[in-house]
C-alpha cells in the first residue's frame, strides 16, 4: 500500500489537515502519515476547529518528530512551506513542495482559505495514487 508522508515544520496545521483529508479520501486504499521537523507541543487550535467545521477531529492528534523511519515507510513525500525555513529534510522517495501560507497566528477566516487549498491538492494527489 502506498504511504504519503506530508511533512512541514512544526506538524500543527498543514501537514495535520492534510493527512486527516488524505486518509478520509483514500478511503482505506493508501495512507497517509504526517511529521514534521520541529514539532509544536500541540496541533493549532485554529486548524483544529477549521476540520470541525467541516466534519472532521483532528484534535486528538500529535505533532511528531520527522525521522528517518516515518521517511522509509513513505513512499511519496510532501513538504509545506520549506521555503519559510531550511528546517525541511532532503529525501530519497519521490518529493514535491506545496507553498502554503502557515496557519498559526491567522484568523480563522484566513484558515478556512489554507485548509480549503489543502483539500483541493490533497484530493488531485489521492485521485493521482488511487487511480494511477
Amino acid at each position: 500500500m502506498q504511504t504519503v508522508l506530508f511533512v512541514c515544520v512544526h506538524n500543527a496545521g498543514r501537514s495535520q489537515m492534510a493527512e486527516a483529508f488524505f486518509n478520509q479520501m483514500a478511503n482505506g486504499k493508501a495512507v497517509a502519515i504526517s511529521a514534521g521537523s520541529k514539532p509544536a507541543e500541540k496541533v493549532n487550535p485554529i486548524a483544529v476547529e477549521a476540520m470541525k467545521e467541516i466534519g472532521i477531529d483532528i484534535s486528538y492528534n500529535k505533532p511528531k518528530l520527522l525521522t528517518i523511519d516515518l521517511m522509509a515507510q513513505a513512499s511519496r513525500m510532501v513538504t509545506m512551506g520549506c521555503g519559510e525555513d531550511t528546517a525541511c529534510p532532503a529525501s530519497w522517495v519521490e518529493t514535491e513542495d506545496w507553498e502554503l501560507e502557515d496557519p498559526a497566528g491567522k484568523p480563522i477566516e484566513q484558515v478556512r482559505k489554507i485548509r480549503d487549498e489543502i483539500k483541493e491538492r490533497v484530493a488531485r494527489l489521492a485521485r493521482q495514487i488511487i487511480i494511477g
